[in-house]
Protein backbone atom coordinates (compact mmCIF):
# COMPACT_ATOMS: atom_id res chain seq x y z
CA UNK A 1 0.00 0.00 0.00
CA UNK A 2 1.44 3.26 -1.07
CA UNK A 3 2.28 5.56 2.06
CA UNK A 4 0.73 9.05 1.00
CA UNK A 5 1.03 12.50 3.20
CA UNK A 6 -2.42 13.27 5.16
CA UNK A 7 -3.84 16.60 5.35
CA UNK A 8 -7.14 17.36 6.99
CA UNK A 9 -9.47 19.84 6.17
CA UNK A 10 -12.93 20.98 7.72
CA UNK A 11 -13.83 21.28 4.08
CA UNK A 12 -12.26 19.47 0.83
CA UNK A 13 -13.48 20.91 -2.46
CA UNK A 14 -12.61 19.35 -5.78
CA UNK A 15 -13.07 22.26 -9.22
CA UNK A 16 -12.03 25.56 -9.05
CA UNK A 17 -14.95 26.83 -11.14
CA UNK A 18 -17.83 29.08 -10.90
CA UNK A 19 -19.30 26.01 -8.29
CA UNK A 20 -16.41 25.35 -5.95
CA UNK A 21 -15.12 29.12 -5.79
CA UNK A 22 -18.69 29.94 -4.98
CA UNK A 23 -18.58 27.73 -2.35
CA UNK A 24 -15.34 28.23 -0.80
CA UNK A 25 -16.43 31.99 -0.42
CA UNK A 26 -19.35 31.90 0.67
CA UNK A 27 -18.23 28.97 3.68
CA UNK A 28 -15.25 31.75 4.94
CA UNK A 29 -17.80 34.35 4.47
CA UNK A 30 -19.80 33.04 7.41
CA UNK A 31 -16.99 31.49 9.50
CA UNK A 32 -15.59 35.11 9.48
CA UNK A 33 -19.24 36.67 10.79
CA UNK A 34 -19.84 34.82 13.11
CA UNK A 35 -16.24 34.46 14.30
CA UNK A 36 -15.57 30.78 13.58
CA UNK A 37 -12.38 28.60 12.38
CA UNK A 38 -13.00 26.68 9.44
CA UNK A 39 -10.57 25.14 7.01
CA UNK A 40 -11.27 24.92 3.31
CA UNK A 41 -8.90 23.45 0.63
CA UNK A 42 -9.79 23.86 -3.03
CA UNK A 43 -7.53 21.66 -5.43
CA UNK A 44 -7.82 22.20 -9.03
CA UNK A 45 -6.40 20.06 -12.17
CA UNK A 46 -5.88 22.64 -14.47
CA UNK A 47 -1.93 24.72 -14.00
CA UNK A 48 -3.80 27.70 -12.93
CA UNK A 49 -7.20 29.01 -11.63
CA UNK A 50 -9.36 29.38 -14.65
CA UNK A 51 -6.89 27.29 -17.08
CA UNK A 52 -9.64 24.57 -18.12
CA UNK A 53 -12.78 26.99 -18.11
CA UNK A 54 -14.36 27.46 -21.31
CA UNK A 55 -18.21 28.74 -21.42
CA UNK A 56 -19.64 30.93 -24.05
CA UNK A 57 -20.26 33.30 -21.79
CA UNK A 58 -22.96 35.48 -21.43
CA UNK A 59 -23.69 35.89 -17.76
CA UNK A 60 -26.58 36.45 -15.44
CA UNK A 61 -25.17 38.25 -12.42
CA UNK A 62 -27.42 37.65 -9.62
CA UNK A 63 -25.25 34.79 -7.80
CA UNK A 64 -22.72 37.05 -8.25
CA UNK A 65 -24.28 39.76 -6.66
CA UNK A 66 -25.50 37.67 -3.77
CA UNK A 67 -22.12 36.17 -3.25
CA UNK A 68 -20.46 39.76 -3.43
CA UNK A 69 -22.74 42.50 -3.83
CA UNK A 70 -20.35 45.11 -4.08
CA UNK A 71 -18.87 42.75 -7.15
CA UNK A 72 -18.56 46.33 -9.30
CA UNK A 73 -16.44 48.30 -6.84
CA UNK A 74 -14.24 44.90 -5.85
CA UNK A 75 -13.00 45.28 -9.30
CA UNK A 76 -15.18 41.94 -10.40
CA UNK A 77 -14.20 41.12 -14.52
CA UNK A 78 -17.77 41.71 -16.16
CA UNK A 79 -17.43 44.82 -18.12
CA UNK A 80 -19.51 44.79 -21.55
CA UNK A 81 -22.75 44.43 -20.75
CA UNK A 82 -25.38 43.28 -23.41
CA UNK A 83 -26.66 46.00 -25.58
CA UNK A 84 -27.76 43.82 -28.74
CA UNK A 85 -29.82 40.85 -28.58
CA UNK A 86 -30.08 38.64 -32.15
CA UNK A 87 -31.69 35.36 -33.15
CA UNK A 88 -30.87 34.52 -36.15
CA UNK A 89 -32.62 30.85 -38.47
CA UNK A 90 -30.12 30.19 -41.15
CA UNK A 91 -32.13 28.27 -43.80
CA UNK A 92 -28.98 27.29 -45.91
CA UNK A 93 -25.55 27.79 -46.30
CA UNK A 94 -26.23 31.69 -47.42
CA UNK A 95 -29.38 32.51 -46.41
CA UNK A 96 -30.83 33.59 -42.55
CA UNK A 97 -33.48 35.67 -41.02
CA UNK A 98 -33.40 37.59 -38.29
CA UNK A 99 -36.56 37.02 -35.82
CA UNK A 100 -38.57 40.41 -34.20
CA UNK A 101 -37.62 40.26 -30.56
CA UNK A 102 -41.36 39.46 -29.65
CA UNK A 103 -40.53 35.91 -31.44
CA UNK A 104 -37.15 35.41 -29.30
CA UNK A 105 -37.80 32.67 -25.89
CA UNK A 106 -37.93 34.83 -22.83
CA UNK A 107 -35.44 32.49 -21.87
CA UNK A 108 -33.29 34.14 -24.62
CA UNK A 109 -33.53 37.54 -23.40
CA UNK A 110 -30.31 38.86 -21.90
CA UNK A 111 -31.18 42.37 -20.84
CA UNK A 112 -28.75 43.22 -18.02
CA UNK A 113 -26.35 40.49 -18.72
CA UNK A 114 -22.87 40.36 -19.49
CA UNK A 115 -20.33 38.82 -22.06
CA UNK A 116 -17.43 37.78 -20.44
CA UNK A 117 -14.58 35.17 -19.96
CA UNK A 118 -15.36 32.54 -17.64
CA UNK A 119 -11.97 32.17 -17.38
CA UNK A 120 -11.06 35.63 -15.90
CA UNK A 121 -14.30 35.59 -13.08
CA UNK A 122 -12.94 32.65 -11.84
CA UNK A 123 -9.13 33.85 -11.43
CA UNK A 124 -10.85 36.93 -9.78
CA UNK A 125 -13.06 34.57 -7.57
CA UNK A 126 -9.81 32.62 -6.64
CA UNK A 127 -8.61 35.37 -5.17
CA UNK A 128 -11.39 36.19 -3.22
CA UNK A 129 -11.28 33.00 -1.48
CA UNK A 130 -7.79 33.02 -0.79
CA UNK A 131 -7.90 36.52 0.92
CA UNK A 132 -10.70 35.16 2.83
CA UNK A 133 -8.37 32.23 4.07
CA UNK A 134 -8.87 28.84 1.39
CA UNK A 135 -6.32 27.28 0.47
CA UNK A 136 -6.26 26.79 -3.08
CA UNK A 137 -3.93 24.25 -5.04
CA UNK A 138 -3.97 24.47 -8.63
CA UNK A 139 -2.11 21.75 -10.34
CA UNK A 140 -3.36 19.16 -7.86
CA UNK A 141 -5.88 16.49 -9.77
CA UNK A 142 -8.43 14.56 -7.88
CA UNK A 143 -7.62 11.26 -8.62
CA UNK A 144 -9.49 8.93 -6.33
CA UNK A 145 -12.15 9.19 -3.75
CA UNK A 146 -11.40 7.99 -0.61
CA UNK A 147 -14.28 6.36 1.43
CA UNK A 148 -14.30 5.67 5.69
CA UNK A 149 -15.46 2.46 6.97
CA UNK A 150 -18.91 2.69 6.44
CA UNK A 151 -18.59 3.50 3.42
CA UNK A 152 -19.19 6.98 3.71
CA UNK A 153 -16.80 9.72 1.39
CA UNK A 154 -13.63 10.75 3.72
CA UNK A 155 -11.98 13.04 0.99
CA UNK A 156 -9.87 12.59 -2.19
CA UNK A 157 -6.61 11.17 -3.33
CA UNK A 158 -4.70 13.49 -5.32
CA UNK A 159 -2.78 12.06 -8.42
CA UNK A 160 0.57 10.38 -8.33
CA UNK A 161 3.29 12.63 -10.08
CA UNK A 162 6.13 11.00 -11.81
CA UNK A 163 4.67 7.88 -13.26
CA UNK A 164 5.79 6.53 -16.11
CA UNK A 165 3.45 5.06 -19.23
CA UNK A 166 3.68 1.59 -18.10
CA UNK A 167 3.03 2.82 -14.77
CA UNK A 168 6.76 2.26 -13.43
CA UNK A 169 7.92 4.89 -11.07
CA UNK A 170 10.44 7.73 -12.87
CA UNK A 171 12.99 9.87 -10.54
CA UNK A 172 11.19 12.11 -8.60
CA UNK A 173 8.14 10.13 -8.16
CA UNK A 174 5.77 11.84 -5.65
CA UNK A 175 2.93 9.75 -4.38
CA UNK A 176 -0.40 12.02 -4.35
CA UNK A 177 -1.89 12.99 -0.93
CA UNK A 178 -5.27 12.09 1.25
CA UNK A 179 -7.29 15.05 1.84
CA UNK A 180 -9.31 14.52 4.34
CA UNK A 181 -12.60 16.24 5.36
CA UNK A 182 -15.93 16.25 7.00
CA UNK A 183 -17.17 17.04 3.69
CA UNK A 184 -15.78 17.02 0.16
CA UNK A 185 -17.55 18.94 -2.50
CA UNK A 186 -17.63 17.81 -5.95
CA UNK A 187 -17.61 20.68 -8.52
CA UNK A 188 -15.57 19.32 -11.17
CA UNK A 189 -17.90 20.69 -14.37
CA UNK A 190 -19.77 18.70 -16.64
CA UNK A 191 -19.05 14.79 -16.74
CA UNK A 192 -16.52 14.85 -13.81
CA UNK A 193 -15.13 11.62 -13.30
CA UNK A 194 -15.11 11.65 -9.74
CA UNK A 195 -18.74 13.02 -9.70
CA UNK A 196 -19.93 9.85 -12.37
CA UNK A 197 -18.06 7.71 -9.91
CA UNK A 198 -20.60 9.20 -7.10
CA UNK A 199 -23.62 9.02 -9.11
CA UNK A 200 -23.14 5.55 -10.16
CA UNK A 201 -21.85 4.42 -6.40
CA UNK A 202 -25.05 6.02 -4.33
CA UNK A 203 -27.20 5.17 -6.88
CA UNK A 204 -27.76 9.31 -7.20
CA UNK A 205 -29.50 9.13 -10.32
CA UNK A 206 -32.40 6.86 -9.66
CA UNK A 207 -35.12 7.42 -11.14
CA UNK A 208 -33.85 10.17 -13.20
CA UNK A 209 -34.20 11.23 -17.00
CA UNK A 210 -30.73 10.15 -18.16
CA UNK A 211 -28.34 13.08 -17.91
CA UNK A 212 -28.23 14.69 -21.72
CA UNK A 213 -24.91 17.01 -23.31
CA UNK A 214 -24.04 19.21 -25.96
CA UNK A 215 -20.33 19.53 -27.29
CA UNK A 216 -19.63 23.60 -27.09
CA UNK A 217 -16.69 24.55 -29.35
CA UNK A 218 -15.41 28.18 -29.43
CA UNK A 219 -12.75 30.36 -30.75
CA UNK A 220 -11.87 33.70 -29.65
CA UNK A 221 -10.91 36.68 -32.77
CA UNK A 222 -8.94 39.59 -32.35
CA UNK A 223 -11.21 42.07 -34.82
CA UNK A 224 -10.48 45.31 -36.77
CA UNK A 225 -11.98 47.91 -33.96
CA UNK A 226 -14.47 49.05 -36.96
CA UNK A 227 -15.92 45.71 -36.77
CA UNK A 228 -16.02 45.85 -33.10
CA UNK A 229 -19.50 45.78 -31.54
CA UNK A 230 -19.06 45.71 -27.74
CA UNK A 231 -22.38 43.78 -26.35
CA UNK A 232 -24.08 42.58 -29.57
CA UNK A 233 -25.01 38.85 -28.52
CA UNK A 234 -26.06 36.77 -31.63
CA UNK A 235 -27.31 33.30 -31.23
CA UNK A 236 -28.43 31.03 -34.16
CA UNK A 237 -30.29 27.90 -34.72
CA UNK A 238 -30.88 26.02 -38.11
CA UNK A 239 -28.06 25.45 -40.66
CA UNK A 240 -25.23 23.92 -40.46
CA UNK A 241 -26.97 21.23 -38.38
CA UNK A 242 -30.31 21.10 -39.68
CA UNK A 243 -32.24 17.63 -38.98
CA UNK A 244 -28.71 15.95 -38.33
CA UNK A 245 -28.93 17.18 -34.97
CA UNK A 246 -30.11 19.66 -32.12
CA UNK A 247 -27.95 22.71 -30.98
CA UNK A 248 -27.40 25.87 -32.25
CA UNK A 249 -24.90 28.57 -33.02
CA UNK A 250 -23.62 32.10 -30.90
CA UNK A 251 -21.25 35.25 -31.35
CA UNK A 252 -20.87 37.54 -28.66
CA UNK A 253 -18.59 40.93 -29.06
CA UNK A 254 -16.44 41.56 -26.00
CA UNK A 255 -14.31 43.88 -25.13
CA UNK A 256 -10.79 44.69 -26.43
CA UNK A 257 -12.21 44.25 -30.25
CA UNK A 258 -12.85 40.78 -30.04
CA UNK A 259 -15.23 38.14 -30.46
CA UNK A 260 -16.01 34.69 -29.43
CA UNK A 261 -17.77 32.40 -32.41
CA UNK A 262 -19.13 28.85 -31.33
CA UNK A 263 -21.70 25.93 -32.09
CA UNK A 264 -23.05 23.26 -29.87
CA UNK A 265 -24.02 20.06 -30.82
CA UNK A 266 -26.03 18.29 -28.88
CA UNK A 267 -24.52 14.93 -28.37
CA UNK A 268 -27.77 12.55 -28.90
CA UNK A 269 -27.36 12.66 -33.03
CA UNK A 270 -27.58 9.69 -34.40
CA UNK A 271 -25.23 10.00 -37.81
CA UNK A 272 -21.75 8.41 -37.12
CA UNK A 273 -20.49 10.23 -40.05
CA UNK A 274 -21.24 13.45 -38.40
CA UNK A 275 -18.06 15.66 -36.97
CA UNK A 276 -18.80 18.33 -34.87
CA UNK A 277 -15.56 19.87 -35.17
CA UNK A 278 -16.43 20.45 -39.30
CA UNK A 279 -19.52 21.41 -38.65
CA UNK A 280 -18.17 24.06 -36.72
CA UNK A 281 -15.87 25.20 -39.13
CA UNK A 282 -18.78 25.37 -41.69
CA UNK A 283 -20.64 27.10 -39.44
CA UNK A 284 -17.86 30.39 -39.76
CA UNK A 285 -18.30 30.57 -43.37
CA UNK A 286 -22.00 31.72 -43.31
CA UNK A 287 -22.59 35.41 -44.13
CA UNK A 288 -24.32 36.18 -41.16
CA UNK A 289 -21.15 34.81 -39.09
CA UNK A 290 -18.43 35.85 -41.34
CA UNK A 291 -19.31 39.36 -41.80
CA UNK A 292 -18.36 40.01 -37.77
CA UNK A 293 -15.16 37.70 -38.86
CA UNK A 294 -13.78 39.76 -41.49
CA UNK A 295 -10.28 40.87 -41.57
CA UNK A 296 -10.47 39.13 -37.44
CA UNK A 297 -7.28 36.77 -36.53
CA UNK A 298 -8.12 33.76 -34.34
CA UNK A 299 -6.40 33.29 -31.36
CA UNK A 300 -7.74 30.71 -29.10
CA UNK A 301 -9.59 27.52 -29.89
CA UNK A 302 -11.58 25.29 -27.10
CA UNK A 303 -14.14 22.37 -26.70
CA UNK A 304 -16.14 21.21 -24.09
CA UNK A 305 -19.00 19.11 -22.79
CA UNK A 306 -22.11 20.93 -21.24
CA UNK A 307 -24.19 18.85 -19.06
CA UNK A 308 -27.71 19.98 -20.09
CA UNK A 309 -30.47 17.91 -19.73
CA UNK A 310 -31.64 20.08 -17.09
CA UNK A 311 -34.28 19.24 -14.14
CA UNK A 312 -35.68 15.59 -15.18
CA UNK A 313 -31.62 14.78 -15.07
CA UNK A 314 -30.65 16.62 -12.19
CA UNK A 315 -29.57 13.84 -9.88
CA UNK A 316 -29.76 13.49 -5.78
CA UNK A 317 -26.72 15.87 -4.98
CA UNK A 318 -25.98 14.66 -1.31
CA UNK A 319 -24.57 11.39 -0.54
CA UNK A 320 -23.02 10.46 2.81
CA UNK A 321 -19.48 12.66 3.08
CA UNK A 322 -20.61 15.46 0.95
CA UNK A 323 -22.57 17.25 -2.42
CA UNK A 324 -22.02 17.11 -5.89
CA UNK A 325 -22.49 20.54 -7.43
CA UNK A 326 -22.59 22.91 -10.40
CA UNK A 327 -21.91 21.43 -13.81
CA UNK A 328 -20.61 18.17 -12.23
CA UNK A 329 -24.73 17.51 -10.71
CA UNK A 330 -25.88 19.17 -13.91
CA UNK A 331 -27.29 22.48 -12.78
CA UNK A 332 -27.01 24.44 -16.21
CA UNK A 333 -30.51 26.17 -17.53
CA UNK A 334 -30.46 24.68 -21.11
CA UNK A 335 -33.62 27.40 -21.89
CA UNK A 336 -31.04 30.20 -21.02
CA UNK A 337 -28.01 28.06 -22.51
CA UNK A 338 -26.55 29.20 -18.48
CA UNK A 339 -24.71 27.86 -16.19
CA UNK A 340 -22.26 30.27 -14.44
CA UNK A 341 -25.43 31.74 -12.02
CA UNK A 342 -26.62 28.52 -11.40
CA UNK A 343 -23.34 27.20 -10.72
CA UNK A 344 -22.57 29.67 -8.21
CA UNK A 345 -25.84 29.50 -6.20
CA UNK A 346 -25.88 25.89 -5.82
CA UNK A 347 -21.82 26.65 -4.77
CA UNK A 348 -23.35 29.01 -2.44
CA UNK A 349 -26.15 27.06 -0.71
CA UNK A 350 -24.10 24.14 -0.59
CA UNK A 351 -21.72 26.05 1.37
CA UNK A 352 -24.84 27.23 3.84
CA UNK A 353 -25.61 23.92 4.04
CA UNK A 354 -22.58 22.83 5.25
CA UNK A 355 -21.76 25.42 7.53
CA UNK A 356 -24.76 25.11 9.77
CA UNK A 357 -23.79 21.21 9.97
CA UNK A 358 -20.43 22.22 10.89
CA UNK A 359 -21.86 24.31 13.69
CA UNK A 360 -23.42 21.01 15.52
CA UNK A 361 -22.24 18.99 17.81
CA UNK A 362 -22.78 15.82 15.87
CA UNK A 363 -22.44 16.78 12.14
CA UNK A 364 -24.44 14.48 10.06
CA UNK A 365 -23.18 12.19 7.47
CA UNK A 366 -25.46 13.31 4.69
CA UNK A 367 -26.71 16.79 3.94
CA UNK A 368 -30.17 14.97 2.46
CA UNK A 369 -31.83 18.75 3.33
CA UNK A 370 -29.44 20.15 0.74
CA UNK A 371 -31.84 18.60 -1.84
CA UNK A 372 -35.19 20.60 -0.64
CA UNK A 373 -33.02 23.71 -0.14
CA UNK A 374 -31.91 23.80 -3.89
CA UNK A 375 -35.46 23.10 -4.76
CA UNK A 376 -37.26 25.72 -3.25
CA UNK A 377 -34.74 27.88 -4.10
CA UNK A 378 -34.74 30.62 -7.18
CA UNK A 379 -32.06 27.96 -8.71
CA UNK A 380 -34.91 25.17 -7.90
CA UNK A 381 -37.47 27.18 -9.69
CA UNK A 382 -35.82 27.96 -12.16
CA UNK A 383 -34.76 24.73 -13.18
CA UNK A 384 -38.08 23.46 -12.95
CA UNK A 385 -39.90 26.07 -15.34
CA UNK A 386 -37.31 25.18 -18.04
CA UNK A 387 -37.74 21.32 -17.07
CA UNK A 388 -39.11 20.71 -20.65
CA UNK A 389 -36.96 22.27 -23.13
CA UNK A 390 -34.40 19.95 -23.84
CA UNK A 391 -36.62 16.72 -23.66
CA UNK A 392 -39.07 18.52 -26.49
CA UNK A 393 -36.47 19.64 -28.38
CA UNK A 394 -35.09 16.03 -28.81
CA UNK A 395 -38.81 14.70 -29.79
CA UNK A 396 -40.04 17.94 -31.83
CA UNK A 397 -37.25 19.00 -33.55
CA UNK A 398 -35.24 22.48 -33.20
CA UNK A 399 -38.49 23.91 -35.33
CA UNK A 400 -41.03 22.35 -33.93
CA UNK A 401 -39.56 22.22 -30.48
CA UNK A 402 -38.32 25.33 -30.11
CA UNK A 403 -42.20 26.82 -31.14
CA UNK A 404 -43.54 24.85 -28.03
CA UNK A 405 -40.88 25.98 -26.06
CA UNK A 406 -41.27 29.71 -27.23
CA UNK A 407 -45.19 29.39 -26.10
CA UNK A 408 -44.15 27.50 -22.98
CA UNK A 409 -41.84 30.30 -21.89
CA UNK A 410 -43.67 33.25 -23.37
CA UNK A 411 -46.66 32.70 -22.50
CA UNK A 412 -47.12 29.93 -19.24
CA UNK A 413 -43.67 30.64 -17.64
CA UNK A 414 -43.11 27.11 -17.99
CA UNK A 415 -45.98 26.31 -16.51
CA UNK A 416 -47.92 23.96 -19.06
CA UNK A 417 -48.91 21.04 -17.30
CA UNK A 418 -46.86 18.78 -18.71
CA UNK A 419 -43.36 17.28 -18.14
CA UNK A 420 -41.79 15.55 -20.78
CA UNK A 421 -38.48 13.25 -20.08
CA UNK A 422 -36.05 11.75 -22.58
CA UNK A 423 -35.38 8.01 -21.41
CA UNK A 424 -32.87 7.46 -23.76
CA UNK A 425 -28.89 8.26 -23.69
CA UNK A 426 -27.41 9.80 -26.05
CA UNK A 427 -24.72 7.11 -27.22
CA UNK A 428 -27.49 5.09 -27.19
CA UNK A 429 -28.68 7.20 -30.61
CA UNK A 430 -26.21 6.40 -32.93
CA UNK A 431 -27.32 4.59 -35.82
CA UNK A 432 -25.46 2.22 -38.15
CA UNK A 433 -22.97 4.25 -40.79
CA UNK A 434 -24.54 2.35 -43.80
CA UNK A 435 -27.87 3.97 -42.61
CA UNK A 436 -26.48 7.47 -42.79
CA UNK A 437 -24.88 9.56 -46.02
CA UNK A 438 -21.13 11.47 -44.76
CA UNK A 439 -21.33 14.90 -44.76
CA UNK A 440 -19.56 16.29 -47.32
CA UNK A 441 -16.81 18.74 -45.55
CA UNK A 442 -14.88 21.04 -47.60
CA UNK A 443 -10.89 21.32 -47.17
CA UNK A 444 -10.40 24.01 -44.19
CA UNK A 445 -9.27 27.68 -46.14
CA UNK A 446 -7.04 28.66 -43.20
CA UNK A 447 -8.47 31.90 -42.76
CA UNK A 448 -12.12 31.16 -41.38
CA UNK A 449 -11.85 27.46 -41.08
CA UNK A 450 -8.68 25.02 -40.21
CA UNK A 451 -7.37 21.84 -39.32
CA UNK A 452 -7.93 20.63 -35.94
CA UNK A 453 -3.86 20.01 -35.26
CA UNK A 454 -3.56 23.59 -35.76
CA UNK A 455 -6.60 24.45 -33.55
CA UNK A 456 -5.23 22.18 -30.82
CA UNK A 457 -1.81 24.23 -31.02
CA UNK A 458 -4.32 27.35 -30.10
CA UNK A 459 -5.67 25.54 -26.96
CA UNK A 460 -1.96 25.64 -25.39
CA UNK A 461 -2.68 21.94 -24.77
CA UNK A 462 0.28 20.08 -23.50
CA UNK A 463 0.78 16.83 -21.22
CA UNK A 464 3.51 14.95 -20.02
CA UNK A 465 3.77 11.89 -22.78
CA UNK A 466 5.56 9.54 -20.52
CA UNK A 467 2.51 8.84 -17.99
CA UNK A 468 -0.51 6.50 -17.70
CA UNK A 469 -2.69 7.28 -20.79
CA UNK A 470 -5.94 8.58 -19.22
CA UNK A 471 -7.79 7.58 -21.74
CA UNK A 472 -8.92 4.14 -20.87
CA UNK A 473 -10.36 0.98 -22.86
CA UNK A 474 -12.52 -1.36 -20.86
CA UNK A 475 -12.37 -3.69 -24.03
CA UNK A 476 -9.11 -2.72 -26.49
CA UNK A 477 -10.85 -5.10 -28.96
CA UNK A 478 -14.20 -3.08 -29.41
CA UNK A 479 -12.77 0.19 -31.51
CA UNK A 480 -11.49 -1.57 -34.29
CA UNK A 481 -13.28 -5.45 -33.78
CA UNK A 482 -16.88 -3.38 -33.23
CA UNK A 483 -17.06 0.21 -33.45
CA UNK A 484 -15.18 0.45 -37.06
CA UNK A 485 -17.40 -1.94 -38.58
CA UNK A 486 -21.22 -0.61 -37.35
CA UNK A 487 -20.01 2.83 -36.73
CA UNK A 488 -16.93 3.29 -39.04
CA UNK A 489 -15.27 4.41 -35.44
CA UNK A 490 -17.13 7.73 -34.57
CA UNK A 491 -13.90 8.76 -32.26
CA UNK A 492 -12.66 9.72 -34.89
CA UNK A 493 -15.08 12.09 -36.07
CA UNK A 494 -16.51 13.27 -32.34
CA UNK A 495 -13.32 14.24 -30.48
CA UNK A 496 -12.64 17.63 -31.25
CA UNK A 497 -8.79 18.00 -30.62
CA UNK A 498 -8.12 14.97 -33.13
CA UNK A 499 -7.26 12.48 -30.14
CA UNK A 500 -8.38 9.02 -31.79
CA UNK A 501 -7.23 7.68 -35.27
CA UNK A 502 -7.76 4.69 -37.09
CA UNK A 503 -4.50 3.89 -38.46
CA UNK A 504 -4.09 1.70 -41.38
CA UNK A 505 -0.76 -0.62 -41.17
CA UNK A 506 0.47 -3.86 -42.72
CA UNK A 507 -1.52 -5.89 -41.07
CA UNK A 508 -4.49 -4.05 -41.12
CA UNK A 509 -6.36 -1.09 -39.05
CA UNK A 510 -4.84 -0.21 -35.44
CA UNK A 511 -6.88 2.72 -33.16
CA UNK A 512 -4.64 5.00 -32.05
CA UNK A 513 -5.21 7.53 -29.08
CA UNK A 514 -3.33 10.73 -29.49
CA UNK A 515 -3.72 11.42 -25.59
CA UNK A 516 -1.25 14.48 -25.55
CA UNK A 517 -4.02 16.25 -27.69
CA UNK A 518 -6.58 15.92 -25.06
CA UNK A 519 -8.78 19.15 -24.22
CA UNK A 520 -10.82 17.35 -21.42
CA UNK A 521 -14.14 18.23 -23.63
CA UNK A 522 -14.97 14.80 -21.81
CA UNK A 523 -17.20 13.90 -25.09
CA UNK A 524 -15.85 10.30 -26.02
CA UNK A 525 -16.99 8.91 -21.92
CA UNK A 526 -20.27 10.15 -23.16
CA UNK A 527 -20.82 9.90 -26.95
CA UNK A 528 -18.69 6.19 -27.59
CA UNK A 529 -21.81 4.13 -28.51
CA UNK A 530 -20.14 0.92 -26.87
CA UNK A 531 -19.48 3.27 -23.46
CA UNK A 532 -15.66 1.53 -23.37
CA UNK A 533 -14.02 4.97 -22.86
CA UNK A 534 -13.73 6.28 -19.64
CA UNK A 535 -11.64 9.32 -18.79
CA UNK A 536 -9.62 9.65 -15.96
CA UNK A 537 -7.27 12.80 -14.63
CA UNK A 538 -4.07 12.73 -16.26
CA UNK A 539 -1.32 14.45 -14.11
CA UNK A 540 -1.88 17.51 -12.72
CA UNK A 541 -1.50 20.65 -14.70
CA UNK A 542 -1.84 18.85 -17.89
CA UNK A 543 -4.56 19.84 -20.53
CA UNK A 544 -5.53 23.00 -21.72
CA UNK A 545 -4.07 26.06 -20.91
CA UNK A 546 -7.11 29.13 -22.31
CA UNK A 547 -6.08 32.62 -22.17
CA UNK A 548 -9.44 34.59 -21.66
CA UNK A 549 -12.15 32.63 -22.37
Amino acid sequence: MTDREVMEFDVVIVGGGPAGLSAACRIMQKAKAENKEISVCLVEKGSEIGAHILSGAVVDQVALAELFPDWEAMGAPLHTKVNQDELHWLSSASESRQLSHWMMPKSLHNDGNYIISLGNLCRWLAEQAEELGVEVFPSFSAAHLSYDENGAVEGIITGDMGLAADGSEKDGFMPGMLLKAKYTLFAEGCRGHLGKELIAQFALDKNKAPQHYGLGIKELWDVPASHSKPGTVIHTAGWPLGNEAGGGGFLYHLENNQVVVGLIVDLNYKNPHLSPYDEFQRYKHHPAIAQHLEGAKRVSYGARAIAKGGWASLPKMSFPGGLVIGCDAGTLNPAKIKGTHTAMKSGILAAESIFDALQLENPPAELEAFNDLLKESWLGKELQQSRNFVPVMHKLGTFWGGAYNWLDQNFFAGGLPFTFKDMTPDYACMELADKHVAPDYRKPDGVLSFDKPSSVFLSNTNHEENQPCHLTLADASIPIGSNLPKYNEPAQRYCPAGVYEVVELSDGPSFQINSQNCVHCKTCDIKDPAQNITWVTPEGAGGPNYPNM
